[in-house]
């Protein structure tokens, strides 16, 4: 049993962290640095978020009838998997070449910035410094705690180690942001990655873990 809650911790940290990689990975290649401080206030802020999410879950779940609760954390982490599995196409298709931001425009410009950096990470290094400070780290790690949330609330309603998921995501995303950096570092030509259908199926298979 502990062997199992200790896998299902990893692969959903692990599925979360996939964009935290990319991000990292991203940022690198466009000759952006993520200073050590900024990391960690994306690790910081994203399992806090994380947190948050699970203890809600956890607290919902009090009020709803437990045969309901793991329907209701499959069907969760089943949808958040398939959009994952779509992120790619979602994210051409309302980028800055594609055709729905050419049509529409929001209002709202901390809402247009937000939905600028989820759609194009190294879009938080607002002053083109090349440098991600702390204030626009925090930023980025609002774009990227978003899945978090969802994942985080369908894990809570069911039975999990919430200390252990908040350790392994401490441990495995920072990991993940420095790896990123990393690799990206390591090449010399701007690369495009994609890797949300990774993140998307390892949330899949967690879904049906949770069937167990």
């Amino acid at each position: 049993m502990n062997f199992l809650s200790s896998f299902n911790s990893i692969l959903l940290v692990g599925a979360l962290s996939i964009d935290a990689f990319v991000a990292s990975f991203a940022y690198a290649t466009s000759k952006i640095k993520i200073p050590f401080k900024s990391a960690l206030i994306i690790n910081v802020v994203s399992t806090t978020i994380l947190g948050i999410a699970l203890f809600t879950g956890s607290f919902v779940s009090k009020f709803i009838p437990s045969v309901f609760t793991t329907s209701i954390c499959f069907a969760m982490l089943l949808m958040l998997g398939l959009t994952k599995l779509f992120d790619s196409t979602l994210k051409a298709l309302i980028g800055p070449k594609g055709s729905l931001t050419r049509n529409y425009e929001f209002k709202v410009s901390d809402f247009r910035f937000f939905l600028n950096v989820y759609i194009d990470n190294t879009a938080a290094d607002v002053d083109h410094s090349l440098t991600l400070s702390p204030k626009e780290s925090f930023s980025l790690a609002l774009a990227l705690s978003l899945d978090g949330l969802a994942a985080g609330f369908g894990a809570g309603l069911v039975a999990a180690n919430f200390i252990q998921i908040i350790i392994f995501s401490l441990i495995i995303n920072i990991i993940a942001i420095l790896g990123g950096c990393f690799v990206g570092n390591k090449i010399s030509e701007k690369t495009e990655l994609n890797l949300s259908w990774l993140s998307g199926v390892t949330l899949i298979l967690l879904a049906f873990l949770k069937l167990k």
